[in-house]
């Protein structure tokens, strides 16, 4: 790695990112299961997928006792207004993470296009995480349309404003970094101009993703710009973080010694297999059949919903392979179990029957409230927000509460942007083609 003539202090909770290889943040590739099955091959940190702030403004933190996980939950935007009308009714995980597992390797990303907004997010979190990083890189419409990810290379002087504020009121309270992720600008000229802005914001981290805004994953990455970045972050005692088409440890390395990086990051290759972390001196890459068995395991474990769980098996399944179909008609962990011919280990048929029971899927899978019937419910719960003086009307209070703190009327393009990708409907393999390496920010 480059020589580094100065370096800005790490916070007592913060990370050191230099010499680390670490899991990239991924829209449902970076689920807790992800992580851990990350971690477990040699991953030395861990970025979860981007989280929109305004998603986790209004959620409650629960231990869960049974997974040993940290959830931040709260009513899914798709359900019946008034949970008094439908006590039935579960509240959705946000954000979910481990702490005996993941503990200080866990940095958090946000969406975020506004500084308060920002701040009141990161603070939920920053107890429980090593660092918070902003996502300025993601080209998708579902983070850029609202002046998130890549729109923030427009705006840096927003984007340095939200920088700022994370750091004097959520790192320094806290005594964790605060970093950025981005994308290469059109020139070299205009990307050392940002690079220097944005170091001057008090981060401890910038991340490069070797990439313009337009480019995608199955474009080459390009890397001229590279060690001029490394010298701008280290002129300003940042450390920097190479991004795309790194495959596994052993190239990051290569690669870091190379362009003088202090890290890298892995995406794609992360997301068919875990174990690319695992150096091959320790044993190199996994075969699929065991980085899957360990994967299905960690989300039973965790309790992950089912719908990501078949999502990210459709990335890790070779698509030739006699078990891909098997396992695409699975439709609850019992039914995988035994599609994986894992049905013959009592552990693991006893964890998918209890994973079943608890996600109510498969042979416990509940009538679902029609549309019709949910329509009716808010009818009725509107009425009763009218007419009642008491119970209903705390319940209105603190709906109004999270409106203004999200600072505007929650359009339905919000509500789903504020809700995980797979919460309300469940997604199987290869129904979104590519989608889950183009979603790699």
């Amino acid at each position: 790695m480059g020589s580094i003539t100065k370096k800005v202090p790490i916070p007592k909770n913060g990370v050191d990112y230099r010499g680390k290889i670490v899991l990239a943040p991924m829209v449902r590739s970076g689920e807790c299961p992800s992580r851990l099955a990350a971690l477990k091959y040699g991953a030395d940190l861990v970025w979860g997928p981007e989280t929109v702030d305004k998603a986790m403004i209004g959620t409650t933190r629960v231990f869960n006792e049974r997974t040993r996980t940290v959830d931040f939950s709260r009513l899914s935007s798709n359900g019946v207004k008034n949970p008094l009308l439908n006590p039935e009714q579960k509240e959705s995980v946000i954000y979910r993470l481990h702490p005996e597992r993941e503990g200080k390797r866990h940095i958090y990303q946000i969406g975020t296009a506004n500084p308060e907004l920002a701040v009141a997010a990161a603070s939920l979190v920053a107890p429980d995480v090593a660092g918070i990083d902003v996502n300025a890189g993601c080209p998708k419409p579902f983070s850029t349309s609202g002046g998130m990810g890549a729109a923030l290379l427009k705006t840096p002087e927003r984007l340095c404003s939200i920088l700022r504020a994370l750091v004097k009121e959520v790192g320094e309270p806290n005594q964790i970094g605060i970093s950025v992720k981005i994308r290469l600008l059109d020139t070299p000229e205009e990307t050392k101009s940002l690079v220097q802005q944005l170091c001057a914001t008090g981060i401890i981290a910038l991340t490069l993703h070797c990439r313009t805004t337009p480019m995608r994953p199955r474009e080459r990455a390009i890397r001229h710009q590279l060690k001029m970045v490394v010298e701008t972050c280290h002129e300003a005692g940042v450390a920097c973080v190479m991004n795309g088409d790194v495959t596994s440890r052993d190239e990051a390395l290569k690669l870091m010694e190379e362009f003088g990086a202090d890290g890298a990051m892995i995406a794609t290759a992360a997301e068919t297999n875990p174990s690319c972390f695992r150096a091959e001196a320790d044993g190199g890459i996994a075969s699929w059949e065991e980085a899957v068995k360990e994967y299905v395991k960690l989300c039973m474990e965790v309790e992950n919903r089912w719908g990501n769980t078949k999502y990210l098996l459709g990335q890790m399944v070779p698509g030739k392979s006699p078990t891909y179909k098997t396992m695409t008609r699975a439709k609850s962990y019992t039914e995988l179990v035994k599609s994986l011919g894992y049905d013959s280990e009592p552990e693991y048929v006893s964890l998918a029957h209890k994973t079943d029971e608890i996600l109510e899927i498969g042979a416990f899978e509940k009538p679902k409230l029609t549309k019709a019937e949910r329509k009716k419910l808010n009818k009725e719960s509107a009425k009763l927000a009218e007419t009642t003086d008491g119970a209903a009307k705390p319940e209105q209070g603190k709906e109004k509460a999270q409106a203004q703190t999200a600072g505007q009327k929650r359009s339905a393009e919000t509500a789903e942007l504020e809700m995980p990708p797979d919460a309300a409907r469940e997604i199987g393999p290869a129904t979104v083609p590519e989608q889950a390496s183009v979603l790699a920010v």
